[in-house]
C-alpha cells in the first residue's frame, strides 16, 4: 500500500540531521518526485541518498548501493 503523505524528513530525522537547508531540499525534492511516481519510501533509499548528498559516499557507491537494491528487491519478488 502506498504511503498517503509524504513525510521522509519526519519518519527518518537522524538522516537529514547533518545536510544543508539546500542539500535538504534536492534530496526531499527528489524523493518526492519519485513517491509521486509510486515509489514507497524506506530507509534505506533515503539513507543512500542522503549519504551521498552528505559526501559519506561517492556515485560509484550510490549506484552500486542502488543496483544491489533493485538485485534485492528482484530476488524477494521472484522467491515470492
Amino acid at each position: 500500500m502506498a504511503a498517503t503523505k509524504f513525510n521522509v524528513e519526519a519518519r527518518w530525522p537522524e538522516l537529514f540531521a547533518n545536510l544543508s537547508a539546500a542539500d535538504r531540499e534536492i534530496v526531499v525534492n527528489a524523493l518526492a518526485s519519485s513517491w509521486h511516481e509510486g515509489w514507497v519510501p524506506n530507509r534505506e533509499d533515503v539513507k543512500n541518498l542522503t549519504d551521498l548528498m552528505r559526501g559519506a559516499i561517492d556515485e560509484a557507491e550510490y549506484d552500486r548501493r542502488a543496483a544491489a537494491s533493485v538485485e534485492r528487491a528482484h530476488a524477494l519478488a521472484a522467491a515470492g
